[in-house]
């Protein structure tokens, strides 16, 4: 194969990523010709896409499988080397090289036909309960991010977000939220945290049967993850079912599961309030099972 295309679904949804998206999606073609030529791969296939990032096939110069992986600069993905490399392997990915200015990096490359979307859904929420504490490793210090402060922004953010909305959900919602940010915030755990361990992002591996892709880490309480599990395969099995298996697979307490829940769902339910005051179209909105789930999963958790 020759030459990179970025996928044509991707190029209509990455639009909506933000300012600078029409930018960056036209310096694509020059990222991979430029990266392809520095570390000596030749094409191996056509791009995959997901969300915020374009997957390309390589092969390296002995002739192994692997994956140049062009991702869009933004906050939460900033630490996805830092993680990898932390995590050598260990129960993900790895990563072979990367430049993080450009958002670039090369990986190995795992069964893309095969996700933990289409396995049988308790033993999917077990793997990714199990995987997410063998990840819990202390978080590294230079991890930009921290759920104790993160949990101090939103006490003030989350107020003043709903308010410039036009109060787009219940009060009741909102001040829950804000009373475990307030409660839970300071004495939030120190351990590294994937907060979009959900099933599309493991993959089959072999040397391990399931490996993690693409971790939005940060430094926090492991509960704190729990939401991936239930705003994916929402038709499938119960909220408490699932929460109960991710809980006794993670070693992590139900309750403080249950409330950081509640917490992540308020704050995307003002992003997605956000994104369609800023023009995101509705369509865009219910493909994506974080925006889409989260009324549900409010109420859910609250209860």
């Amino acid at each position: 194969m020759t030459g990179f295309k970025i996928p044509p679904k991707f190029l209509d949804r990455a639009a909506d990523l933000g300012p600078g998206a029409a930018e960056w999606l036209d310096s694509l073609p020059f990222l991979a010709e430029k990266y392809t030529a520095k570390w000596q791969l030749e094409y191996d296939g056509e791009a995959m896409h997901g969300f915020v990032g374009v997957a390309q096939p390589v092969r390296r110069t002995d002739g192994s499988p692997a994956i140049l992986k062009l991702g869009w600069p933004h906050e939460e993905s900033d630490d996805e080397p830092l993680a990898l490399s932390t995590w050598a392997g260990q129960g993900a990915v790895l990563m072979y090289d990367n430049v993080p200015e450009d958002g670039v990096l090369l990986l190995e490359r795992l069964d893309a036909t095969r996700s933990l979307e289409t396995e049988p859904i308790q033993e999917a929420v077990e793997t990714v309960g199990a995987l997410a504490r063998r990840l819990a490793v202390p978080a590294p210090e230079a991890l930009q991010r921290s759920l104790r402060e993160e949990a101090a922004e939103l006490v003030t953010e989350l107020p003043e977000t709903w308010s410039e909305l036009g109060e787009p959900f219940e009060r009741k919602y909102l001040d829950a939220a804000v009373e475990i940010c307030v409660n839970l915030g300071p004495e939030a755990g120190e351990l590294m945290v994937n907060e979009d361990l959900h099933f599309e992002n493991v993959l089959a591996g072999t040397r391990e049967p399931w490996l993690v892709i693409d971790p939005k880490p940060l430094s926090g309480d492991l509960e704190f993850g729990a939401i991936s599990i239930l705003w994916n395969r929402a038709e499938e099995s119960t909220m408490d079912d699932k929460l109960k298996w991710f809980c006794a697979a993670a070693g992590v307490d139900a309750e403080r599961a249950r409330a950081w829940t509640l917490v992540r769902a308020v704050q995307n339910w003002t992003w997605l309030y956000e994104d369609l005051a800023e023009g995101a179209s509705p369509e865009t909105i219910a493909e994506d099972p974080a925006y889409a789930a989260v009324p549900g999963i409010a109420a859910w958790a609250l209860r």
